[in-house]
Protein backbone atom coordinates (compact mmCIF):
# COMPACT_ATOMS: atom_id res chain seq x y z
CA UNK A 1 0.00 0.00 0.00
CA UNK A 2 1.22 3.48 -0.86
CA UNK A 3 2.43 5.86 1.84
CA UNK A 4 -0.11 8.32 0.40
CA UNK A 5 -3.08 6.00 0.83
CA UNK A 6 -6.38 7.49 2.00
CA UNK A 7 -6.99 4.32 4.03
CA UNK A 8 -5.73 3.09 7.43
CA UNK A 9 -2.51 1.07 7.28
CA UNK A 10 -4.25 -1.99 8.75
CA UNK A 11 -5.75 -3.75 5.73
CA UNK A 12 -8.61 -5.64 7.41
CA UNK A 13 -12.07 -4.04 7.41
CA UNK A 14 -15.02 -5.18 9.54
CA UNK A 15 -17.90 -5.73 7.11
CA UNK A 16 -21.19 -5.20 8.94
CA UNK A 17 -23.42 -6.99 6.44
CA UNK A 18 -23.57 -10.42 8.10
CA UNK A 19 -23.71 -9.64 11.82
CA UNK A 20 -24.44 -12.31 14.46
CA UNK A 21 -28.14 -12.80 15.14
CA UNK A 22 -30.43 -14.49 17.65
CA UNK A 23 -33.77 -15.57 16.20
CA UNK A 24 -33.27 -13.25 13.26
CA UNK A 25 -32.42 -10.20 15.42
CA UNK A 26 -28.92 -8.70 15.52
CA UNK A 27 -27.13 -9.72 18.72
CA UNK A 28 -25.89 -6.31 19.87
CA UNK A 29 -23.91 -7.69 22.81
CA UNK A 30 -21.99 -9.97 20.48
CA UNK A 31 -21.39 -7.10 18.04
CA UNK A 32 -20.01 -4.99 20.90
CA UNK A 33 -17.63 -7.75 21.96
CA UNK A 34 -16.44 -8.21 18.39
CA UNK A 35 -15.97 -4.47 17.86
CA UNK A 36 -14.00 -4.28 21.12
CA UNK A 37 -11.67 -7.08 20.02
CA UNK A 38 -11.26 -5.55 16.55
CA UNK A 39 -10.34 -2.14 17.98
CA UNK A 40 -8.13 -3.54 20.74
CA UNK A 41 -6.00 -5.31 18.13
CA UNK A 42 -5.40 -2.05 16.24
CA UNK A 43 -8.00 -2.26 13.46
CA UNK A 44 -10.27 0.70 12.77
CA UNK A 45 -12.21 0.34 9.47
CA UNK A 46 -15.94 -0.46 9.57
CA UNK A 47 -18.14 -0.92 6.50
CA UNK A 48 -21.93 -0.56 6.46
CA UNK A 49 -24.70 0.51 4.06
CA UNK A 50 -28.15 2.03 4.00
CA UNK A 51 -29.69 -1.26 2.83
CA UNK A 52 -27.98 -3.50 5.41
CA UNK A 53 -30.96 -3.84 7.74
CA UNK A 54 -30.02 -2.84 11.30
CA UNK A 55 -26.33 -2.55 10.46
CA UNK A 56 -25.95 1.21 10.77
CA UNK A 57 -27.73 1.22 14.14
CA UNK A 58 -25.63 -1.72 15.35
CA UNK A 59 -22.49 0.20 14.41
CA UNK A 60 -23.72 3.24 16.33
CA UNK A 61 -24.37 1.24 19.49
CA UNK A 62 -21.20 -0.87 19.36
CA UNK A 63 -18.70 1.73 18.20
CA UNK A 64 -19.88 5.34 17.96
CA UNK A 65 -21.39 5.49 21.45
CA UNK A 66 -18.41 3.71 23.00
CA UNK A 67 -15.31 5.10 21.27
CA UNK A 68 -13.93 8.56 20.41
CA UNK A 69 -14.76 9.57 16.83
CA UNK A 70 -11.10 9.92 15.87
CA UNK A 71 -10.35 6.31 16.89
CA UNK A 72 -12.26 4.64 14.04
CA UNK A 73 -13.17 5.10 10.38
CA UNK A 74 -16.49 4.22 8.77
CA UNK A 75 -17.62 3.64 5.20
CA UNK A 76 -21.30 3.90 4.30
CA UNK A 77 -23.16 3.49 1.01
CA UNK A 78 -26.03 5.16 -0.84
CA UNK A 79 -28.60 2.87 -2.51
CA UNK A 80 -29.81 4.61 -5.64
CA UNK A 81 -32.20 1.83 -6.63
CA UNK A 82 -34.50 2.42 -3.64
CA UNK A 83 -34.79 6.20 -4.12
CA UNK A 84 -38.26 7.47 -4.87
CA UNK A 85 -40.64 10.16 -3.69
CA UNK A 86 -39.32 11.81 -0.55
CA UNK A 87 -36.37 9.42 -0.31
CA UNK A 88 -33.94 11.70 -2.13
CA UNK A 89 -30.12 11.53 -1.95
CA UNK A 90 -30.26 14.23 0.72
CA UNK A 91 -32.84 12.32 2.77
CA UNK A 92 -31.00 9.01 2.50
CA UNK A 93 -27.66 10.56 3.43
CA UNK A 94 -29.16 12.37 6.44
CA UNK A 95 -30.87 9.19 7.58
CA UNK A 96 -27.61 7.24 7.39
CA UNK A 97 -25.79 9.91 9.40
CA UNK A 98 -28.51 9.72 12.05
CA UNK A 99 -28.61 5.93 12.12
CA UNK A 100 -24.83 5.79 12.51
CA UNK A 101 -24.74 8.61 15.03
CA UNK A 102 -21.95 10.50 13.25
CA UNK A 103 -21.60 13.94 11.67
CA UNK A 104 -19.46 12.79 8.74
CA UNK A 105 -18.40 9.63 6.92
CA UNK A 106 -14.75 8.88 6.33
CA UNK A 107 -15.70 7.04 3.14
CA UNK A 108 -18.95 7.19 1.19
CA UNK A 109 -19.86 5.02 -1.77
CA UNK A 110 -22.48 4.78 -4.47
CA UNK A 111 -23.55 1.21 -3.83
CA UNK A 112 -23.46 -1.74 -6.25
CA UNK A 113 -22.96 -0.06 -9.62
CA UNK A 114 -24.26 -2.06 -12.60
CA UNK A 115 -25.60 -0.88 -15.94
CA UNK A 116 -29.14 -0.72 -14.56
CA UNK A 117 -28.19 0.93 -11.28
CA UNK A 118 -25.94 3.52 -12.89
CA UNK A 119 -29.11 4.93 -14.44
CA UNK A 120 -30.60 5.39 -10.95
CA UNK A 121 -27.56 7.33 -9.73
CA UNK A 122 -27.49 9.47 -12.87
CA UNK A 123 -31.21 10.18 -12.64
CA UNK A 124 -30.91 11.51 -9.09
CA UNK A 125 -27.59 13.32 -9.81
CA UNK A 126 -25.96 11.40 -6.94
CA UNK A 127 -22.45 12.07 -8.23
CA UNK A 128 -22.83 15.82 -7.79
CA UNK A 129 -24.53 15.36 -4.44
CA UNK A 130 -21.65 13.29 -3.05
CA UNK A 131 -19.13 15.85 -4.32
CA UNK A 132 -21.08 18.57 -2.56
CA UNK A 133 -21.13 16.62 0.70
CA UNK A 134 -17.38 16.22 0.41
CA UNK A 135 -16.95 19.96 -0.10
CA UNK A 136 -19.05 20.53 3.04
CA UNK A 137 -16.86 18.14 5.06
CA UNK A 138 -19.60 15.54 5.60
CA UNK A 139 -17.65 13.05 3.48
CA UNK A 140 -13.87 12.68 3.58
CA UNK A 141 -13.43 10.36 0.57
CA UNK A 142 -15.79 9.21 -2.18
CA UNK A 143 -15.98 6.01 -4.19
CA UNK A 144 -18.34 3.33 -5.44
CA UNK A 145 -18.79 -0.42 -5.21
CA UNK A 146 -19.02 -2.21 -8.52
CA UNK A 147 -20.69 -5.38 -9.84
CA UNK A 148 -20.65 -4.71 -13.57
CA UNK A 149 -18.68 -5.45 -16.69
CA UNK A 150 -15.21 -3.98 -17.43
CA UNK A 151 -16.48 -1.69 -20.20
CA UNK A 152 -18.90 -0.03 -17.79
CA UNK A 153 -16.21 0.41 -15.15
CA UNK A 154 -13.96 2.15 -17.62
CA UNK A 155 -16.83 4.37 -18.77
CA UNK A 156 -17.59 5.43 -15.18
CA UNK A 157 -13.97 6.13 -14.26
CA UNK A 158 -13.52 8.16 -17.44
CA UNK A 159 -16.63 10.23 -16.69
CA UNK A 160 -15.93 10.67 -12.97
CA UNK A 161 -12.25 11.40 -12.25
CA UNK A 162 -13.36 12.72 -8.84
CA UNK A 163 -13.74 9.11 -7.63
CA UNK A 164 -10.93 8.21 -5.22
CA UNK A 165 -11.43 4.47 -4.76
CA UNK A 166 -13.43 1.52 -6.05
CA UNK A 167 -14.76 -1.46 -4.13
CA UNK A 168 -14.51 -4.67 -6.18
CA UNK A 169 -15.39 -8.32 -5.71
CA UNK A 170 -12.01 -10.07 -5.81
CA UNK A 171 -11.10 -13.61 -4.89
CA UNK A 172 -9.01 -16.36 -6.41
CA UNK A 173 -12.03 -18.21 -7.85
CA UNK A 174 -13.54 -15.16 -9.59
CA UNK A 175 -10.25 -13.79 -10.96
CA UNK A 176 -10.83 -15.06 -14.50
CA UNK A 177 -14.64 -15.10 -14.31
CA UNK A 178 -16.64 -13.90 -17.31
CA UNK A 179 -19.49 -12.74 -15.08
CA UNK A 180 -17.66 -11.19 -12.12
CA UNK A 181 -14.54 -10.03 -14.01
CA UNK A 182 -12.38 -9.70 -10.87
CA UNK A 183 -9.06 -9.64 -12.72
CA UNK A 184 -10.11 -7.37 -15.57
CA UNK A 185 -11.83 -4.86 -13.28
CA UNK A 186 -8.82 -4.85 -10.97
CA UNK A 187 -6.49 -4.03 -13.88
CA UNK A 188 -8.73 -1.16 -14.99
CA UNK A 189 -8.70 0.40 -11.51
CA UNK A 190 -4.93 0.08 -11.42
CA UNK A 191 -4.62 1.76 -14.79
CA UNK A 192 -6.73 4.69 -13.60
CA UNK A 193 -4.73 4.96 -10.37
CA UNK A 194 -7.64 4.17 -8.04
CA UNK A 195 -7.16 2.55 -4.67
CA UNK A 196 -9.08 -0.70 -4.31
CA UNK A 197 -11.25 -2.04 -1.50
CA UNK A 198 -11.94 -5.76 -1.79
CA UNK A 199 -15.36 -7.25 -1.01
CA UNK A 200 -16.25 -10.96 -1.07
CA UNK A 201 -12.63 -12.15 -0.67
CA UNK A 202 -14.00 -15.40 0.77
CA UNK A 203 -16.94 -15.41 -1.67
CA UNK A 204 -19.67 -15.30 0.97
CA UNK A 205 -18.00 -18.11 2.95
CA UNK A 206 -17.69 -20.39 -0.08
CA UNK A 207 -13.87 -20.29 0.19
CA UNK A 208 -13.90 -20.78 3.97
CA UNK A 209 -15.08 -24.40 3.77
CA UNK A 210 -13.21 -26.14 0.97
CA UNK A 211 -13.67 -29.79 0.03
CA UNK A 212 -11.17 -32.05 1.76
CA UNK A 213 -9.22 -32.70 -1.44
CA UNK A 214 -8.53 -28.98 -1.92
CA UNK A 215 -8.11 -28.25 1.76
CA UNK A 216 -5.44 -30.90 2.27
CA UNK A 217 -3.15 -29.35 -0.36
CA UNK A 218 -3.28 -25.95 1.36
CA UNK A 219 -2.80 -27.44 4.83
CA UNK A 220 0.29 -29.30 3.61
CA UNK A 221 1.93 -25.92 2.95
CA UNK A 222 0.57 -23.90 5.90
CA UNK A 223 -0.87 -26.35 8.46
CA UNK A 224 -2.07 -23.66 10.87
CA UNK A 225 -3.90 -21.49 8.32
CA UNK A 226 -7.65 -21.71 7.74
CA UNK A 227 -9.19 -21.84 4.28
CA UNK A 228 -10.46 -18.29 4.81
CA UNK A 229 -6.96 -17.08 5.66
CA UNK A 230 -5.67 -18.23 2.27
CA UNK A 231 -8.44 -16.32 0.50
CA UNK A 232 -7.84 -13.15 2.52
CA UNK A 233 -4.09 -13.26 1.97
CA UNK A 234 -4.63 -13.67 -1.79
CA UNK A 235 -6.72 -10.49 -1.98
CA UNK A 236 -4.55 -8.44 0.37
CA UNK A 237 -1.37 -9.36 -1.52
CA UNK A 238 -2.48 -7.65 -4.72
CA UNK A 239 -0.73 -4.31 -5.40
CA UNK A 240 -3.11 -1.39 -5.01
CA UNK A 241 -5.44 -3.16 -2.59
CA UNK A 242 -5.81 -0.82 0.37
CA UNK A 243 -8.51 -2.63 2.33
CA UNK A 244 -10.00 -6.14 2.45
CA UNK A 245 -13.48 -6.48 3.93
CA UNK A 246 -14.56 -9.53 5.84
CA UNK A 247 -18.20 -9.98 6.83
CA UNK A 248 -17.45 -11.46 10.21
CA UNK A 249 -20.54 -13.01 11.78
CA UNK A 250 -19.08 -14.58 14.92
CA UNK A 251 -16.07 -14.20 17.24
CA UNK A 252 -14.35 -17.30 15.85
CA UNK A 253 -14.26 -15.79 12.35
CA UNK A 254 -12.97 -12.54 13.79
CA UNK A 255 -10.14 -14.21 15.69
CA UNK A 256 -9.07 -16.08 12.57
CA UNK A 257 -9.15 -12.91 10.45
CA UNK A 258 -7.22 -10.88 13.02
CA UNK A 259 -4.57 -13.60 13.22
CA UNK A 260 -4.15 -13.42 9.44
CA UNK A 261 -3.64 -9.66 9.34
CA UNK A 262 -1.74 -9.01 12.57
CA UNK A 263 1.31 -10.79 11.20
CA UNK A 264 0.45 -10.58 7.52
CA UNK A 265 2.51 -12.60 5.06
CA UNK A 266 1.85 -11.96 1.37
CA UNK A 267 1.09 -14.90 -0.90
CA UNK A 268 4.32 -16.00 -2.59
CA UNK A 269 4.70 -17.33 -6.13
CA UNK A 270 4.36 -20.98 -5.13
CA UNK A 271 1.28 -20.29 -3.03
CA UNK A 272 -0.27 -18.23 -5.82
CA UNK A 273 0.11 -21.18 -8.20
CA UNK A 274 -1.44 -23.49 -5.60
CA UNK A 275 -4.46 -21.19 -5.31
CA UNK A 276 -4.83 -21.13 -9.09
CA UNK A 277 -4.94 -24.94 -9.01
CA UNK A 278 -7.48 -24.81 -6.16
CA UNK A 279 -9.67 -22.43 -8.18
CA UNK A 280 -9.56 -24.74 -11.19
CA UNK A 281 -10.60 -27.66 -9.01
CA UNK A 282 -13.49 -25.74 -7.43
CA UNK A 283 -14.71 -24.47 -10.78
CA UNK A 284 -14.75 -28.00 -12.17
CA UNK A 285 -17.57 -28.77 -9.72
CA UNK A 286 -20.77 -27.01 -10.86
CA UNK A 287 -21.72 -25.34 -7.57
CA UNK A 288 -23.97 -22.28 -7.44
CA UNK A 289 -21.75 -19.22 -7.02
CA UNK A 290 -24.06 -17.47 -4.53
CA UNK A 291 -22.47 -15.18 -1.92
CA UNK A 292 -25.58 -15.01 0.31
CA UNK A 293 -25.86 -11.22 0.07
CA UNK A 294 -29.67 -11.72 0.31
CA UNK A 295 -30.59 -8.90 -2.06
CA UNK A 296 -32.84 -11.45 -3.78
CA UNK A 297 -34.84 -12.20 -0.64
CA UNK A 298 -36.17 -8.76 0.25
CA UNK A 299 -38.57 -8.43 -2.68
CA UNK A 300 -39.47 -12.10 -3.18
CA UNK A 301 -43.29 -12.28 -3.21
CA UNK A 302 -43.19 -15.92 -2.03
CA UNK A 303 -40.60 -15.29 0.72
CA UNK A 304 -38.21 -17.95 -0.58
CA UNK A 305 -34.90 -18.18 1.28
CA UNK A 306 -33.00 -18.39 -2.00
CA UNK A 307 -29.38 -18.34 -0.67
CA UNK A 308 -30.19 -21.04 1.89
CA UNK A 309 -31.76 -23.27 -0.76
CA UNK A 310 -28.67 -22.81 -2.93
CA UNK A 311 -26.54 -23.75 0.09
CA UNK A 312 -28.44 -27.05 0.36
CA UNK A 313 -27.92 -27.70 -3.35
CA UNK A 314 -24.19 -27.00 -3.03
CA UNK A 315 -23.98 -29.49 -0.16
CA UNK A 316 -25.41 -32.14 -2.46
CA UNK A 317 -23.14 -31.26 -5.36
CA UNK A 318 -19.95 -31.03 -3.31
CA UNK A 319 -20.37 -33.86 -0.84
CA UNK A 320 -22.77 -36.20 -2.65
CA UNK A 321 -26.23 -37.53 -1.80
CA UNK A 322 -26.63 -37.38 1.97
CA UNK A 323 -29.45 -36.81 4.42
CA UNK A 324 -27.94 -33.59 5.79
CA UNK A 325 -28.82 -31.30 2.82
CA UNK A 326 -32.40 -32.61 2.84
CA UNK A 327 -32.77 -32.02 6.57
CA UNK A 328 -31.31 -28.53 6.10
CA UNK A 329 -33.83 -27.82 3.34
CA UNK A 330 -36.77 -29.13 5.36
CA UNK A 331 -35.74 -26.97 8.29
CA UNK A 332 -35.97 -23.88 6.07
CA UNK A 333 -39.65 -24.63 5.57
CA UNK A 334 -40.10 -24.91 9.33
CA UNK A 335 -38.42 -21.50 9.70
CA UNK A 336 -40.90 -19.86 7.32
CA UNK A 337 -39.32 -20.17 3.87
CA UNK A 338 -41.34 -21.26 0.86
CA UNK A 339 -39.98 -24.18 -1.16
CA UNK A 340 -38.01 -23.91 -4.37
CA UNK A 341 -41.05 -25.16 -6.30
CA UNK A 342 -43.06 -22.15 -5.07
CA UNK A 343 -41.09 -19.74 -7.30
CA UNK A 344 -43.46 -17.88 -9.68
CA UNK A 345 -40.63 -16.74 -12.00
CA UNK A 346 -41.36 -13.04 -11.47
CA UNK A 347 -37.70 -12.18 -12.07
CA UNK A 348 -37.34 -9.71 -9.18
CA UNK A 349 -34.44 -11.70 -7.76
CA UNK A 350 -32.49 -11.85 -11.00
CA UNK A 351 -32.75 -8.09 -11.41
CA UNK A 352 -30.89 -7.41 -8.15
CA UNK A 353 -28.39 -10.30 -8.04
CA UNK A 354 -24.81 -8.93 -8.01
CA UNK A 355 -23.55 -12.31 -9.23
CA UNK A 356 -25.89 -12.25 -12.27
CA UNK A 357 -27.17 -15.73 -11.45
CA UNK A 358 -30.07 -17.32 -13.42
CA UNK A 359 -31.98 -17.73 -10.17
CA UNK A 360 -35.28 -18.89 -11.68
CA UNK A 361 -33.58 -21.71 -13.55
CA UNK A 362 -31.48 -22.60 -10.50
CA UNK A 363 -34.58 -22.80 -8.30
CA UNK A 364 -36.21 -25.16 -10.79
CA UNK A 365 -33.14 -27.38 -10.58
CA UNK A 366 -33.15 -27.12 -6.77
CA UNK A 367 -36.78 -28.22 -6.72
CA UNK A 368 -35.95 -31.31 -8.77
CA UNK A 369 -33.18 -32.19 -6.32
CA UNK A 370 -34.88 -31.30 -3.04
CA UNK A 371 -38.69 -31.31 -3.43
CA UNK A 372 -39.06 -35.06 -3.25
Amino acid sequence: MSDHSIFPRTQLGFGLMRLPKNDGIIDHEAVCRMADEFMARGFTYFDTAYVYAGSEEAFREAVVKRYPRESFTVADKMAGWVMKGKLTPEAMFSESLERCGVTYFDYYLLHSLTSARKADYDKHDCWSFVCRMKEEGKIRHMGFSFHGEPELLEEILEAHPEVEFVQLQINYVDWNSNSIWSGRNYEICRRYGKEIVVMEPVKGGFLANLPESAQSKLRAVRPEDSDASWALRYAASLPGVAMVLSGMSDPVQMQDNLKTFEHFQPVDEMEHKLLEETAAQLLSVPTIQCTACRYCCKGCPKKIEIPEIFKAVNMLVTFGEHIRPHLYYDNLRAMGSARARDCIACGQCEGVCPQHLPIIELLRDASQRLDK
